[in-house]
Parts: C-alpha cells; structure tokens; sequence
C-alpha cells in the first residue's frame, strides 16, 4: 500500500469517543473500532492484517517506537503521544494507552490493545518540539544519538525518569 502524502492539516477528535485497535504480536491489526476507521479513513479490509504502521506519520521519530517496541516486549504496559496519518494525508494527535494481551495459559505475548484519546494542544506542542528534535538528530546523527538525547532530556527532568512514562513525566513538568 502507498504511504499518502502528509497535509498540514489535523483531523480535529471528538473528546468523548475513543479509538481502538488491537494487534497480534506482530504488530498486525486484528481489530479496529468504528472511530479509528472513521478517523483514519481506511476500511476494515484495509485495516485487518496491516501492520499498524499503516497510520505511522513521517514527523513521528523513529527512536519513539523502537523504545515503545522494547518496552512492551518485555511485559510493560506503556503510554505515548503519537502523531497518526490518516488515509487522505491529514494527521491526528493521540494519547494512546498499550496494553500487552498474553496467552491466559501459557503467560505468552500474543498481541496488544490500544486505546487512544484526545490531547491537549499544550502537551502536543511541548510533543512535537520534542518530536521534531529527535527527527532532526535521527537524520543527521541516527537512531541512537536520538536515543542519547531523549534519555538526557528526561534525565534533565529528573532522577529515575525512563521512556516507559514519559508522557506523565511531560504532563507533570509542563
């Protein structure tokens, strides 16, 4: 499938309505809900075994998700602020909460289930500054000289601040 291409223009959420989707441990889609549908203007046929990065935005730095991808890999739930890309080249912010599904029987990994809702415009300005930085050093310098930054912006912050809740280390800081 072709990437669209990006629009400086945001699809506005309705704060009082939710978007779903759930992967295998792939990274596959194996559900979505009627909003995130909606929102991102692909049809379940689209949608269903797609990897989820179908919706991945260009501004979005790559040492985000390699950070998310070990940390639920290795059992922990985790939340982000990410910035979607919708079919016709239009873009949404989310908070999204991941949470890993495991086998009941055998404690397995099996897939992950997110729910995403609004953000308020402060926090994704202070995002996407930070986004933006990480982009611009993952160009130049790669994956893990963004890597080194991020974590020396959050050490900055404060001892013991780690990726895996960075989003309520930002809404506690600004």
């Amino acid at each position: 499938m072709i990437k669209p291409t990006p629009k400086d223009e945001e699809i506005e959420l309705d704060p009082k309505r939710y978007i779903v989707s759930e992967t295998d441990a792939k990274g596959k889609i194996t559900y979505c809900n009627d909003y995130f549908k909606e929102v991102s203007g692909y049809t379940e046929e689209e949608l269903i075994g797609s990897p989820h990065n179908i919706v991945r935005h260009p501004d979005m730095p790559k040492v985000v998700f390699k950070l998310l991808w070990e940390t639920i890999s290795r059992g922990k739930n985790i939340n982000a602020v990410v910035k979607n890309l919708a079919k016709d080249g239009r873009y949404y912010w989310i908070f999204t909460e991941f949470e890993i599904r495991k086998n009941t029987d055998t404690g397995e990994i099996i897939g992950y289930h997110a729910s995403r809702k609004t953000i308020s415009k402060y926090v994704i300005g202070v995002i996407a500054e930070l986004y933006a930085k990480l982009l611009e050093i993952e160009k130049t310098q790669g994956v893990k000289a963004s890597q080194d930054y991020l974590v020396k912006f959050l050490k900055d912050k404060g001892d013991n601040v780690e990726f895996a809740n960075i989003m309520e280390e930002i809404h506690r800081f600004y």
